[in-house]
């Protein structure tokens, strides 16, 4: 693949481009806007807190960028409020370049959204299904434009159960089990994604990627285990800074030689850290049986359907 060592510096001119980042106030989303709006894109920094996401604007332009930023209000545990944050989008501009699905929240403790679901999954899939369902018109009629999935490698580790996909009243949970269901589904949701945009020859990609081991507030439940006091030093050695961790998505929504359907990852040592190259994802991720139930799933429990595909 051309570009091996793939950095900030192969970003080409994206002054054209409008691009939409989840969770953009922090961690790899606040480095995704970051780079975007560097190199002149329109960035939506789209997140649930407001002056968060102001005060994320604000240190990116001090830094200096071209690009503006445009701050919306988006909490993926409330379907109220992703169906308001879309409707404002397909009100307010005609095009839509990328979406980035980058929000999340990683190994919490048990708790619900506010429509019910098992909070990791409610808001690392079925929330941006529900986000992605409600801007696919706009994005289907830009020419060239993606849709970007962040997942981790902890969907190695995930298995899906239809029998009780979210851990009703919390029956089976434990916070590592659901992070890697929720990061499973998020390549399961990207693969049959582009599956049905290739069947009904829509030029939309979508593609996924995964940070390695990045050092992100992502982290911040596991931080405050007894164990992680001891593998801690352990995993800052293996790690590596929330702006290298960016590189994997960043180039899977602006590098031209990218593909439907391709994951992105690091290159180094058990995908921890290094440059953003092509990897390969499990063979659970690419099951078309759980793809489809999940998809299923996800439009009755959000109430969205991906008209067109």
């Amino acid at each position: 693949m051309k570009n091996k060592n793939w950095t900030i510096n192969n970003l080409p001119d994206l002054k054209d481009k409008i691009i939409i980042v989840t969770g953009g106030n922090s961690g790899l989303g606040y480095e995704s806007v970051k780079a975007f709006a560097g190199k002149g894109a329109t960035v939506i920094l789209a997140c649930r807190d407001l002056g968060k996401g102001e005060a994320a604007k604000n240190e990116i332009e001090k830094n200096g960028c071209t690009g503006p930023i445009d701050v919306r209000q988006l909490d993926l545990t409330d379907f109220a409020s992703i169906s308001n944050f879309a409707e404002g989008i397909n009100k307010d501009y005609d095009r839509m370049d990328v979406l980035m699905n980058n929000a999340g929240i990683m190994t919490s403790p048990y708790f619900l959204t506010k429509d019910g679901l098992e909070a990791q999954n409610g808001i690392n899939h079925f929330g941006h299904f529900a986000l992605t369902g409600q801007l696919l018109e706009l994005i289907n009629k830009t020419p060239g434009s993606r849709i970007v999935n962040v997942s981790s490698g902890a969907h190695k580790w995930g298995k899906m159960d239809f029998n009780n996909p979210l851990f009703e009243n919390g029956k089976d949970y434990t916070p590592m089990k659901s992070y890697a269901r929720s990061k499973l589904s998020n390549l399961l949701f990207t693969y049959e994604l582009q599956r049905r945009f290739e069947a009904k020859k829509i030029k939309t990609i979508a593609v996924a990627a995964h940070p390695g081991g990045s050092r992100t507030n992502l982290s911040r439940y596991m931080e405050k285990k007894l164990l992680f006091r001891f593998i801690g030093p352990l995993f800052y050695l293996m790690s590596q800074s929330q702006g290298q961790g960016a590189l994997p998505q960043i180039r899977a929504a602006v590098d031209s030689n990218v593909e439907g359907a391709e994951y992105y990852g690091p290159d180094g040592f058990q995908e921890m850290k290094g440059y953003p190259v092509l990897v390969e994802s499990n063979a659970a991720s690419h099951s078309q049986q759980d793809a489809l139930k999940l998809w299923a799933l996800s439009e009755e429990l959000t109430g969205i359907k991906y008209l067109g595909i």
